[in-house]
């Protein structure tokens, strides 16, 4: 079965902030809109307090980019709008330009399911200045977001050690595809499943779930409930045990378990909701060994994030699956990454490319120049260090890497170190060039890169910084620029 991406079957052109098509007007205004412009995504600081982040959201974009083109609702939208003055915003022959328009530039990012740091491009978009500043909005907001929950799950399942974590967040999601998006971007962490039938069916994610409290209570008593449930669904048993008392909840469970198996049908477990989680799931356990079943699965769910499953399995808690909603689906504690997509490279057509350099007062805020690639090194069991590096720069020498923060803290890169370039070409003259991986191979993907980096960078408290800098020659350009940038000497 082919799974999409996209879940839409309209335009989503229009899918950007307004001063996105007038920075376009004025680009074609003056005559500008064809410069060919580099433009990087980056952001500035791992969520979650974390040590790593989780690159995701590029097959969303990937689907967008294909299907960019303005239709003629987009059109007649766009003809309607009037400046200060009453008068349309838009000249008409703009409106007849956008009708033609494709995107026709180069796109290199860095796969979804990559472990990425700070300041590292995850996406390299080259091409008509006018195209490239189309899609600054749309790409923002669908690798922020689906990156940040991702990096959310991987957070989670590593806090489960291997164990279940099934994804339930879709009621707390901000709306429809805050849910769809976010079950794809979870399951890409790591989860082992969703309840989302919608994400199910369009990204070909495992589903799972049983029943409700709403069930207990819509009959007279539990253990009527639970053997209604088991008649009905005798294959997919999993009882919610807390609606009343948990405890007596789990004795139910096992008496109509016992009827399960009377009929060639085996429980597959419980769930717990609510309570002293630890202190129930033990003694769940307890009652369900000595009733027969210590195969039963413990599902556990309540509110649950990467801090209360470590806190959880610390304390001894008899839990094998993880249910986690709302502070997974809604990023709990960091509502957004902060991505940002800055210009960094500008030149006429078959002229010398100027560098840019955007200034703040906080130096994490100041953009890097030139036309950006990672290269990651590697020791020989685990990743040893990211260079950012100009594209034309020659590295076979080896190179110096410098922390863009500290300039005093450089490292020395020998030549022949074993290395791979992250970023890879997506498309090329508006062509798609990229195999897109099954979801499963983009699962694989971030367990594997999680793997190859120092257990310090995965620690969800204060965890180790993984070194990422700036090849030296670049490092200069950036200097040189800012010091002009700021009218001071060299």
């Amino acid at each position: 079965m082919h799974y999409r991406t996209l879940p839409y079957n309209q335009s989503l052109t229009l899918l950007t902030d307004l001063y996105q098509l007038t920075m376009a007007y004025g680009y074609w205004k003056t005559g500008i809109h064809n410069r060919e412009a580099v433009f990087h995504q980056v952001f500035r600081r791992h969520p979650f307090q974390g040590g790593f982040t989780v690159a995701c959201g590029l097959n969303y974009l990937i689907d967008f980019v294909q299907n960019l083109r303005f239709e003629e609702s987009d059109l007649r939208y766009l003809a309607s709008l009037q400046g200060n003055d009453g008068e349309p915003l838009f000249d008409p022959e703009f409106l007849s330009y956008l009708e033609k328009l494709e995107f026709s530039g180069d796109i290199d990012a860095i796969p979804e399911g990559t472990v990425v740091f700070p300041h590292e491009p995850l996406v390299r978009v080259q091409g008509p200045i006018l195209q490239c500043q189309l899609l600054e909005t749309v790409l923002l907001n669908i690798i922020n977001f689906q990156t940040l929950i991702a990096t959310k799950a991987a957070r989670i399942c590593l806090a489960a050690q291997g164990e279940q974590v099934l994804e339930f967040g879709l009621r707390r999601a901000q709306g429809i595809d805050g849910g769809l998006a976010a079950s794809r971007a979870a399951y890409i962490g790591g989860c082992s499943a969703t309840s989302n039938l919608l994400a199910g069916k369009i990204f070909g994610i495992p589903v799972r779930g049983t029943h409700a409290h709403s069930w207990v209570m819509s009959f007279d008593d539990e253990l009527e409930a639970f053997q209604a449930y088991a008649e009905a669904m005798p294959n997919n048993c999993v009882f919610l045990v807390d609606t009343y008392d948990t405890l007596e909840g789990v004795k139910k469970a096992v008496t109509v378990g016992k009827w399960l198996r009377g009929r060639g049908h085996e429980m597959v477990g419980i769930r717990l909701d609510s309570g002293d989680l630890a202190y129930l799931s033990k003694e769940a356990r307890q009652i369900l060994d000595e009733g027969g079943f210590p195969k039963a699965l413990i599902v556990a769910s309540n509110d649950l994030d990467e801090k209360i499953i470590h806190s959880l399995k610390e304390q001894g808690a008899r839990i094998a699956v993880w249910g986690v909603g709302t502070k997974l689906i809604t990023g709990y504690e960091d509502p957004a990454l902060g991505g940002v997509y800055k210009l960094s490279a500008i030149r006429e057509e078959g002229g010398e490319w100027k560098f840019r350099v955007k200034l703040s007062e906080q130096a994490i805020k100041v953009s890097n120049p030139g036309i950006l690639q990672v290269r990651r090194y590697y020791s020989e069991n685990e990743n040893m260090a990211d260079v950012l590096y100009h594209l034309p720069t020659d590295l076979s020498a080896g190179c110096v890497m410098i922390d863009p923060q500290d300039m005093t803290r450089r490292r020395q890169i020998p030549a022949g170190t074993r290395c791979s370039d992250l970023l890879v070409p997506v498309f090329r003259k508006g062509r798609r060039v990229y195999e897109t991986p099954h979801l499963d191979q983009i699962q694989h993907t971030t367990r594997l890169n999680l793997e190859r980096f120092h257990g310090g960078i995965k620690r969800l408290v204060n965890p180790h910084r993984y070194p990422v800098g700036l090849e030296k020659s670049l490092f200069d350009m950036k200097t040189d620029l800012i010091l002009r940038a700021r009218h001071l000497p060299l």
